[in-house]
């Protein structure tokens, strides 16, 4: 399972989700395919730049509570003030990505920023 965790400034449009999606896969050196859906704040669930993009994208659009994203707040690695002050969390991008993907979930790269958005990528690293 791999999850795309999105962060999005109001009014992002579906093209610019798409290249931060874009651009954070390249990042992480997965495919596209193996991504199996979208993830972000359960307040963030009417914009229609991230319901357009999971549609346009055929992925499902998780939307994370905010306890969960709490929860999953201590495994992040980035910080932005901004975001912790207005959702409680350093980075909205990867705690929904972590909090979508489970508790074994890591993140594959940082967060990536392309203009409006931040996109992060969590998975589940195969087991040896």
């Amino acid at each position: 399972m791999i999850v795309a965790g999105i962060g999005c400034r109001r009014g992002a449009t579906a093209e610019e989700i798409k290249a931060a999606i874009e651009a954070a896969l390249e990042e992480t050196g997965q495919a596209r395919e193996a991504l199996t859906s979208l993830a972000t704040s359960d307040g963030k669930g009417s914009e229609p730049g991230l319901v357009d993009a999971a549609a346009l994208a055929g992925l499902e659009l998780i939307l994370i509570k905010p306890a969960a994203l709490e929860a999953a707040g201590p495994r992040t690695r980035s910080f932005s003030p901004r975001v912790k002050e207005m959702f409680g969390v350093p980075s909205v991008a990867e705690a929904a990505a972590l909090a979508a993907a489970g508790p074994d979930a890591s993140l594959l790269a940082p967060r990536t920023i392309v203009g409006p958005v931040t996109c992060a990528i969590a998975g589940i690293a195969p087991k040896a």
